[in-house]
């Protein structure tokens, strides 16, 4: 959890509570130190304003639940950029062997750079994304980034050659603006108490848009096929058979513009984020001029507010924070690459030689498990045991999950009905509890609020916390998946085990690295105390 962490005038000091908003400031406390948010017992989120010293009472009498209204609209918007990442998935090996007349057995290469290459494009620009969002405010930022991959994915089903795809597929990481912004807008209408919750919604909300992503793209891919009643006799979507789909998820994401330019309010308080800046004894003032601070404060004001990536990194609980997060994507991404190939090989070969249905009934399962751990169980239990708890249970089992796929496909090998029906009973009761590890996600972001040292530099380290996990995904799919089918096709190494022993290994350097890394809200109290605001 995060607490508003910064600097207050010299002789002052100010009590914060769990209930005060995590980007909140008292009467003349510095911007950086603690950054107004909106009000979190406000339905509508109204902007907070620094309130006097008189009004402390008044401020912990305050409500404590989260301004829904705000939340929803934002998770809205948070919907799209899953959406419109797995929307393709169910025909982009179709259509790039059609637009580059591809032999079957080169399809997966090109399918595969296309998404690398995505991922690598959204790496490169997030760090720009975060750095705009903390400039120019966050609504501005998040407008712009969702008319861009709105306009991009549209234009994606208009390819008609590889190069084509590619291009737009790029363009649409280049506007990857949404969900650095909008993390940045959740932990600035939450507090120190409801954070968990707050971004249960924004993890669960994700999930949404994996499972509804490739539904929308399935169900509109080659209308005219498909459906040769309604868009048979249309000669554009003969022409264009995949332009439907990539309509369709444009038109959300514009539906989201508008709710967004309409309804969505600003978090970043410019009144109070603007830092006045010193330079040779003059004062030039961008916001607010009476801050009732000295200019030794305004001094290291400046300095939070103007932290360079590098000197970010160093700040304490910084780097092995955002480590531990793209370890655990690491995790993550490579099992979500080799799960279908691994369900659909046949059983002799290490797999469980499922049906399609049956591929999809387990995923659907994962997914919405996922979604019930995530939304229902990780509040109560990170308030119960604190964030690093959280991780560190989650650490522990991950190499257990690893474990059990084998294990279960060893039943299978058997050939035994007796066995058999354990792995029935067994298998989605395993699918149903070890997805519980993903709450480690959720977790690893409010790791992410406690060791940020300032909430002005918060979008730049949500952007670095982004780029690094992109740039996971832009090798790990095409990677485990090449391993996997190098340990089928090499039975006599661990009887096609062997992909499972590296993902178990990677399980316990996640367990080895949660042992070592520190309990994030203490490091947050301790910045607070040795800023003199407890």
């Amino acid at each position: 959890m995060v607490r508003t962490s910064g600097l207050s005038p010299p002789g002052k000091a100010h009590d914060v509570a769990e209930d005060t908003p995590l980007l909140a400031a008292a009467e003349g406390q510095l911007p950086v130190a603690a950054v107004t948010g909106p009000d979190a017992s406000s339905e509508n989120s109204e902007t907070a304003t620094l309130s006097s010293q008189g009004s402390s009472k008044q401020s912990e009498q305050e409500d404590n639940s989260l301004p829904r209204t705000q939340l929803f609209l934002l998770c809205y918007a948070r919907w799209v950029e899953p959406v419109a990442f797995f929307s393709i998935f169910p025909y982009i090996n179709k259509m790039a062997q059609q637009n580059g007349h591809l032999d079957k057995a080169d399809v997966g290469y090109y399918s595969g750079l296309i998404e690398s290459l995505f991922s690598l494009t959204q790496m490169l620009v997030m760090v720009f994304w975060g750095k705009a969002s903390d400039r120019f405010g966050r609504k501005p930022v998040l407008v712009f980034s969702l008319i861009g991959v709105s306009c991009a994915t549209a234009l994606f089903g208009l390819a008609t050659t590889i190069w084509e795809m590619i291009l737009f597929r790029c363009l649409a990481g280049v506007f990857a603006g949404t969900i650095v912004t909008i993390r940045s807008m959740f932990s600035e209408h939450s507090n120190a108490r409801n954070q968990a919750r707050a971004f249960s919604w924004f993890s669960f909300t994700g999930n949404m848009g994996i499972l509804f992503g490739p539904m929308i793209g399935g169900a509109l891919a080659e209308p005219a096929t498909q459906y040769p009643k309604l868009f048979g006799d249309i000669q554009f979507f003969v022409d264009y058979p995949y332009a439907l789909p990539s309509f369709a998820v444009g038109c959300i994401g514009l539906s989201a513009v508008v709710v967004t330019i309409l309804y969505v309010e600003e978090t970043l308080n410019r009144d109070v984020y603007t830092i006045p800046e010193i330079t040779n004894g003059a004062t030039t003032t961008y916001g607010t001029t009476d801050t009732g601070l000295d200019e030794e404060t305004l001094l290291e004001a400046n300095k939070l507010a103007s932290m360079t990536t590098w000197q970010l990194l160093k700040s304490p609980g910084v780097a092995i924070v955002l480590y531990t997060y793209a370890h655990v994507m690491l995790l993550a991404f490579s099992y979500t690459a080799i799960a279908p190939l691994f369900m659909f090989t046949p059983i002799d070969l290490g797999g469980f030689e499922f049906t399609p249905a049956q591929i999809s009934l387990f995923m659907s399962l994962n997914g919405l498990a996922q979604a019930i751990w995530t939304l229902l169980v990780f509040p109560p239990l990170q308030a119960r045991i604190g964030t690093l708890g959280v991780i560190r249970i989650c650490a522990y089992l991950y190499p257990l999950w690893f474990v059990l796929q084998p294990g279960f496909n060893y039943l299978l090998r058997q050939h035994d009905e007796t066995l058999d029906l354990v792995f029935w009973i067994f298998a989605p009761l395993s699918m149903c509890i070890g997805c519980g590890v993903s709450m480690s996600f959720t977790a690893l972001v409010l790791a992410i609020n406690d060791v940020s040292p300032s909430p002005l530099v918060f979008g730049t380290l949500n952007s670095l916390n982004l780029s690094v996990i992109s740039g996971v995904r832009s090798f790990s799919p095409a990677l485990f998946t090449a391993l996997f089918a190098i340990s089928v096709n090499n039975q006599w190494l661990l009887e096609g085990y062997s992909i499972w022993v590296l993902l178990v290994i990677l399980g316990l350097g996640f367990a080895l690295v949660s042992v070592v890394l520190p309990d994030t809200e203490k490091l947050r109290e301790e910045r607070e105390i040795a800023r003199g605001y407890r």
